[in-house]
């Protein structure tokens, strides 16, 4: 940003959030769903949005309330927790929704509070919103104990806690007793981003089961991963009717458009299809965790559709490597690990292929005693 533009202090010289967006034949670092829509897919949105564009002329429905329904109906189903409408919020992108938590809960001499390493937007959040942001460290294996979190909360007193199940990027869930001891002692509200949450392995619990029992959590997910509707911006909140109502009093004025709603709909009601897709990615993930491991290389249990692996004493070295054979993964999290988006198995085996191809240049593992607790993704 131009040091010539009259903004804010704390701006001048940031650099703006994003991923590297370079064209290569395999993608496999923003964590999308590989699968686009199928043609019936496509063909019914192509419907709906011509069933919109005929009101276009009309602001949209600004409570959305139709996509909310759809929404609890969905979780009904998939969680069996009995969610309501009212209790759903959704926005432009689960983005969107953190930014209403962050200006309802957070704000001028209010702290929020999360766990390193994990997802670096939610401090852009807080910046945005003029709230404090500090984060703990994580144990070694990046897991979370319910003692560390209840610790930092007690000696910190945040009025928003952030808790990332599964994390991005390390890809670990927390067990419910964390979360649970977490909303037993914060003061204020506890998010939990389930952004990933279709990703988890069988067994693995959703933040949904525990909102009857603590008033002041929220968990957050986006339509955009296993629903593969990055490009049409669709998150939300599940909350307290009371928690929803203060998100609806900061946020824009018909701030989900027409369009998006129709869309969101209209994948909805294909969720069977679009979760089937879900199942594929989970059995991938988990072979390319095998085989990581198989190459002696560590790799993170993942929860989510991604992987981050390690460690090099090169990780820039391995990155480049990589791109050089036209495979794009990402550079983030803690010193020495990249993270890889699990893709079709025509783009995994083309990762695998270009992986072996790099290691075999050699000197680039790192030490066994390197260090893997580093600061937050970046």
């Amino acid at each position: 940003m131009s040091d010539q533009a009259p903004v804010r202090e704390d701006l001048r010289g940031v650099e703006p959030y994003g991923a590297p967006q370079i064209d290569v034949p395999v993608r496999l670092n923003t964590n999308e769903n590989p699968f686009p829509p199928s043609d019936a897919l496509a063909e019914a949105m192509g419907q709906a949005m011509a069933d919109a564009a005929r009101s276009l002329n009309r602001y949209p429905d600004r409570e959305a309330w139709e996509l909310r329904e759809d929404l609890a109906a969905y979780l009904r189903a998939e969680s069996e927790v009995e969610v309501r409408a009212d209790q759903v919020w959704p926005a432009n992108g689960s983005n969107e929704v953190m930014h209403h938590l962050f200006s309802a809960f957070g704000g001028p001499g209010r702290l929020a509070m999360s766990f390193a390493p994990t997802y670096s937007m939610y401090e852009q959040y807080a910046r945005d919103t003029f709230t404090a942001y500090r984060t703990v460290r994580r144990n070694p294996d990046f897991s979370l104990d319910a003692m560390t979190a209840v610790a930092a909360i007690i000696g910190g007193g945040p009025h928003i806690v952030v808790l990332a199940s599964p994390n991005n990027p390390t890809g670990t869930a927390l067990p419910l007793e964390v979360i649970s001891a977490a909303c037993a002692i914060a003061p204020g509200i506890v998010i939990v981003d389930e952004a990933y949450a279709e990703f988890r392995r069988p067994g693995t619990p959703s933040a949904l089961c525990l909102l009857e029992v603590h008033p002041n959590l929220v968990v957050t997910r986006t339509m955009s991963k296993a629903f593969a509707l990055a490009g049409a911006r669709v998150g939300y909140a599940v909350a307290r009717p009371e928690i929803i109502d203060a998100l609806r009093v900061v946020r824009l004025p018909y701030h989900l458009s027409s369009a998006t709603q129709a869309i969101a709909c209209t994948a909805l009601s294909f969720s069977d299809e679009l979760l089937g897709q879900v199942d594929a990615l989970r059995r991938e993930r988990d072979g390319l965790v095998d085989w990581l491991r198989a190459e002696g290389l560590q790799a993170v249990d993942s929860d989510a559709n991604f992987v981050m692996f390690g460690r090099f004493s090169d990780r820039r070295r391995v990155w480049e490597g990589l791109l050089d054979r036209g495979v794009l993964v990402r550079e983030t999290g803690p010193e020495g690990w990249l993270r890889v988006t699990v893709g079709t198995p025509e783009e995994n085996a083309a990762f695998r292929t270009a992986l072996l191809g790099v290691l075999g240049m050699g000197g680039m593992m790192a030490a066994e005693e390197a260090g893997s607790d580093a600061e937050g993704m970046t």
